[in-house]
């Protein structure tokens, strides 16, 4: 891969992080922590996934600062203490926004490429 396809991929997967978090998060019966998201993306693509679990963790805060998910840190005895986040209600609505612009997007992407 080129310098210049890479760039593209960086591009592209910033702004599909929250998307994909947001899903992740509303597929979930439980309350996650960014490792345990990191190891189910790791999950869908055979070990291989879009962006580093390192992208997730600003994302994660952003997404709970504007109210998309609610946190809460629990202690954890194999290491430091844990965040664990939920979606919210307006994090719903947020993803289903933001699902109806990729499919559009998508879509349209689709029938030119």
């Amino acid at each position: 891969m080129t310098t210049t396809d890479r760039k593209f991929q960086k591009d592209l997967n910033a702004g599909l992080v929250g998307l994909v978090l947001l899903a992740v998060l509303e597929a979930s019966d439980e309350d996650l922590y960014g490792y345990d998201i990191a190891k189910r993306l790791q999950g869908v693509r055979d070990g291989a996934p879009l962006f580093s679990e390192g992208a997730l963790y600003p994302v994660l805060r952003s997404l709970a600062a504007s109210g998309c998910l609610t946190s809460r840190i629990v202690p954890s005895y194999s290491g430091p203490p844990r965040r664990y986040y939920r979606i919210t209600d307006e994090g719903r609505a947020v993803l289903a926004a933001r699902r109806a612009a990729w499919h559009d997007t998508r879509d349209f992407i689709d029938a030119i490429v």
